[in-house]
């Protein structure tokens, strides 16, 4: 017996269709572009004094000193492990029961909230990707000939994403580089050079964190421009139907 959707579960489907094409066409047309914008903004502004992304921030944000290590937690109470927030950052204290050098060194703060910033806006972007990648996929023929621009647009939404998340995983590599500093600032607090270079790379992170946005905003921009090119094609896709060909 040849099996058949119920057609409850037909229209269902056509309703998330076109849920997913009203998603998608709100993306293309006001989300990306209005991104574009607002980062594009943020950038140009970026020099000047009262910008976050200033560079002019560096000497102020970046503390080099070590600090003695705080009192030692009772062993046989609770996870000696605790959140403490700063300026509106969650950060987490290590156990320094055991630590070789449990001296300890702030990370900076500033160049946190701008790291914040970044994840939310590489976060967005892929959201923003995965939700039109799902209408362009669903738009495609069932015999997918002749559609090379739809397979083209998918391409760049992929490379959008892995951007996105590039980008993101730079956060991590930028804590992992300041902890190796600071892990020589603790060994070695009398070689001046290691305080230097504390912050040459806080200074690099402001510069980088402009660059980031810079990035993305490229990103929306080259995004915009090629969906909205390829519009017609991405709604009608042409496929070849013949039955010889399945």
């Amino acid at each position: 017996m040849t099996m058949s959707m119920p057609k409850e579960t037909s229209e269902k489907l056509e309703a998330f269709r076109a849920g997913v094409a009203s998603v998608a066409e709100d993306i293309i047309f006001r989300v990306f572009p209005a991104k574009t914008f607002e980062l594009s903004s943020i950038i140009d502004g970026a020099n000047a004094p009262d910008s976050p992304y200033s560079v002019s921030h560096a000497p102020a944000s970046t503390d080099p000193r070590v600090y003695p290590p705080p009192n030692s937690p009772d062993p046989n109470g609770p996870s000696s492990k605790r959140k403490r927030v700063e300026d509106g950052i969650v950060l987490l204290t290590n156990d320094i029961a055991n630590a070789k050098y449990p001296e300890l060194v702030h990370a900076n703060k500033h160049i946190l909230k701008l790291q914040e910033t970044i994840k939310a806006e590489c976060a967005q972007l892929s959201d923003s990707c995965d939700k039109v990648k799902l209408w362009v996929n669903l738009t495609m023929p069932k015999c997918v000939l002749n559609v090379s621009s739809t397979q083209q647009v998918l391409s760049e939404l992929l490379r959008s994403q892995e951007s996105a998340y590039n980008i993101r995983d730079s956060v991590r590599q930028n804590y992992l580089a300041r902890a190796k500093i600071c892990s020589k600032l603790i060994k070695y607090p009398n070689i001046e050079d290691y305080t230097l270079a504390l912050k040459e790379h806080d200074e690099k992170q402001l510069f980088f964190a402009r660059q980031n946005l810079v990035d993305i905003r490229n990103v929306y921009a080259v995004m915009t421009d090629i969906l909205h090119k390829n519009m017609s094609k991405i709604r009608s896709p042409r496929g070849n139907n013949r039955a010889g060909l399945y």
